[in-house]
Order: C-alpha cells, then structure tokens, then sequence
C-alpha cells in the first residue's frame, strides 16, 4: 500500500490529489468513448451523431444525462433500457472502460516528469494526439467487427491528423523539428501502406480472390502518418502475425474452411498493434533483433 501510494505521490507530492487527477483522466477517456459508442452505432446507417440525443434504439425512449453516464449507468441499470427493459450490450461499457484505460496509460507514460513517468522521455504534449489516435482506433475496430469496413473518415483522416499533429509535435516521430516530424509522417504514412498493399495483392493471386480491404491500407498509412515509418511496418507485421494466429484459431475450432474461408475483420488486428507500438514498440523491436542475432550468433 505505501508503495502504491509512492506511485502516486510522484506527480504533485500528493497521492490523494494525484489519484483524483488519474480518475479524472480515465474518466474523461470513458466519455470519450460514450461517445465513441454513438458513433459506432450510427455512422455505418449514415445517421447524425450528434441528432437526435442519446435514445434506446429499440423503444427510440430519450435518454437522460443522469442515466447516460460511462459505465456505472449500465451497472446501476444491470444492462437494460430504463423505460422499455430492453439488454443493453455489454459491449457499450466495455468500449467505454477501454478508452477510459487508454486514456489513462497514454497519460501516465507521457505526461509525467522523470521518475514517476512510465518513460522518463516522454513529452506531454504527446498524449492529445495520442488520445486522438486511439479514439479513432476504436472507432474504426468495432465498425470493421460489425461491418467489414473501415470509415474513411477514420483512415484518410487518420493519416491527415497524423501529418498535421506530426508538424506540431514532432516528439511523436522521436524529433524536435517540425519539418523533420512531418517529413517521417509522409514516409510512414506510404511505407506501411504500400508494403501491406505489396501482401494483400500477393495473398490475392494465391486465393485468386480479394485477400484484404483497402481500407486496412489506409488504416496503416493511418499509424505510418501518426508513428513514423518503423511503427507502419511494426503494424504490418505484427498486425499480421495476430491476424493469422486468430485465423488458425477460427480453423481448429471448426468456424471457418480453407476453401471458402470466412472473412474475419483485419483492421481490429492492425489497431491493436498500433497500440502496442504507441506504449512497447521500439523495446520489442530491440529485443527481436537481439533475439535474431543470438540466433545468428555461431
């Protein structure tokens, strides 16, 4: 306990205000993610999201603010409409918690000062942009699960918000100029995205049929715009190793056939290793390169 109380002392001195501050954090990530959740729903049917309020999509019942709030409504409701009774799916406080945890571990590895950061290297004005890409990272997951698509408005405009916010803070690509930031923005925007194009078109001539959507290229020109080119290729290879490992999983279990194989969402993969990159990638790469040489080694 005094050790967790330490942990949180290292930002203000003050572990009971420094805990508040952490709370609000997840907190402000879990409504985010609320509204994420209305996006998910009503984007794919080309609906507002802002029009009209939140509602039960059985019984069109408003919802009111007091009932509307992350997680601990569906809790206090036990997941189901307030007016008709209707479940509610447990995937509403699932995303909400997920943005909330995001939110949190971005800013607890890059906005504290040295010695109580996760990386004593990071830089704060990291963590808005990282906010942002992991909010259009969920956004575009649970569309691809539902829909098989990904919303250009979170691909091509990833790639957009990555270049702009590369210019601005260029420590997301590890530099200190703007151009230099924007420069390594470009290139990984293309290179990841290219290379995945290069094995999507190879896998399609195998198959002889559509082996990837293009919209999972722009989603890791998407990461290339925001991390730089290291972490499109990282998302490329790693986003593909989870892909086919869940694929060899779907065959042993009985759900999907060689011929005729069913089509499972690639981009879920893909944002989760843009994640991963965001918090471990340059360490997981250092560690499989030390790896391959002390297989190399004679």
């Amino acid at each position: 306990m005094a050790e967790f109380a330490s942990y949180f002392a290292g930002f203000t001195g003050d572990p009971a205000f420094s805990a508040l501050v952490c709370a609000w954090v997840f907190m402000f990530g879990a409504c985010v993610a609320s509204f994420l959740n209305v996006c998910i729903w009503r984007l794919p049917r080309g609906e507002s999201v802002s029009r009209p309020a939140s509602h039960c999509p059985r019984c069109n019942a408003p919802i009111p603010w007091y009932l509307n709030i992350p997680i601990l409504s569906w809790l206090v409701l036990r997941g189901r409409c307030a007016a008709c009774g209707g479940r509610i799916s447990i995937r509403y406080p699932l995303v909400e918690t997920l943005g909330g945890v995001l939110f949190l571990a971005a800013w607890a590895k890059y906005a504290f000062p040295a010695g109580f950061a996760m990386d004593p290297a990071g830089s704060p004005a990291v963590v808005p942009a990282l906010w942002l890409a992991f909010s259009g990272l969920i956004l575009g997951t649970f569309v691809d699960i539902d829909h098989m698509y990904l919303p250009d408005r979170v691909t091509l405009g990833g790639v957009a918000a990555g270049f702009a916010l590369s210019c601005a803070v260029p420590e997301l690509q590890h530099e200190t100029l703007w151009w230099r930031g924007g420069m390594f923005s470009a290139i990984g925007a293309v290179s990841g995205s290219v290379a995945l194009w290069a094995v999507g078109f190879v896998f399609s001539k195998i198959l002889k049929r559509d082996a990837m959507g293009f919209g999972d290229v722009k989603l890791v020109a998407a990461a290339g715009a925001f991390f730089g080119p290291m972490a499109s290729f990282f998302v490329v290879v790693a986003g593909s190793m989870a892909g086919g490992l869940a694929g060899i999983v779907l065959l042993a279990a009985g759900k999907a056939r060689i011929g005729g194989f069913r089509e499972i969402p690639f981009g879920p993969y893909l944002a989760a290793a843009a994640v991963a990159w965001a918090f471990w990638g340059p360490p997981l790469v250092d560690a499989y390169v030390d790896f391959a040489l002390s297989l190399s080694a004679p």
